[in-house]
């Protein structure tokens, strides 16, 4: 029998960097006071563990047994970090952000190996009173039966600037240009890979953010929330 977990909400978000996913998954969560699976966090997680322990990226064995393995743990964050990523106990929130991170993750999410036991840890984040699934293949592979899909998009300077200003304002040094190469290759792999491509479910509405702020995206994305999903608290319906 289903427990009561399988049958909660799931608003499924993918799209790929710089389109303001992160945020909008974060304000959702918030204003609807659910719970946020940040699954990109999950790769960052991995490669991060495999960098320390000299795991190779191409090793899908030993990374598959890194992502069934590792003690991690999510924690509720504040402000612009709605959740606080924990590896054996140490806040790591800020160490899986690095770009060498996340070149390594784009990397390791290849692996049909880590992807399966990723799948594991990501469907148990299903609970009461429902779950905003921020990721690439949230809608299309691990949560089908989401009732809300969503896929945000937007053009790759506009994104290249987006993600320059925030490492610029996290204090982290970054060439513009390199930037702009490295998220289209690592567009093109994620697309590409034969298990779980960065492509939006077949009914998934895409929302394309190139040249709207956030508010506006918010707007556009909580029309699709509350067309689809009942018993919404007050808040959302006056939103």
């Amino acid at each position: 029998m289903a427990d009561e977990s399988s049958n909660a909400p799931v608003i499924a978000i993918d799209g790929p960097s710089g389109t303001g996913k992160g945020t909008v998954c974060g304000r959702l969560a918030a204003l609807l006071g659910w719970h946020l699976l940040d699954s990109g966090a999950l790769y960052r997680l991995v490669a991060l563990v495999a960098e320390r322990s000299g795991t190779a990226g191409s090793d899908e064995a030993g990374l598959s047994r890194l992502a069934r393995e590792m003690p991690l743990e999510f924690v509720k964050g504040e402000g612009e970090t709605p959740i606080r990523a924990l590896l054996d106990g140490e806040d790591v929130t800020a160490a899986i952000r690095a770009e060498s991170i996340s070149r390594l993750a784009s990397e390791v999410a290849a692996h049909p190996g880590v992807r399966q036991a990723l799948l594991i840890r990501q469907r148990a984040a299903r609970r009461p009173p429902g779950l905003i699934a921020d990721g690439r293949d949230m809608g299309t592979v691990v949560f089908p039966d989401a009732p809300v899909k969503l896929f945000l998009t937007a053009g790759p300077e506009e994104r290249a600037r987006r993600r320059y200003k925030q490492l610029k304002d996290k204090g982290i040094g970054v060439n513009l240009r390199q930037l702009s190469a490295e998220l289209a290759e690592r567009d093109a792999r994620d697309s590409e890979r034969a298990i779980s491509p960065l492509k939006p479910a077949t009914d998934a509405v895409v929302v394309d953010t190139t040249g709207i702020d956030i508010e506006t995206v918010m707007q556009r994305v909580l029309a699709q929330v509350t067309e689809n999903i009942s018993d919404l608290p007050a808040t959302v319906k006056s939103h």
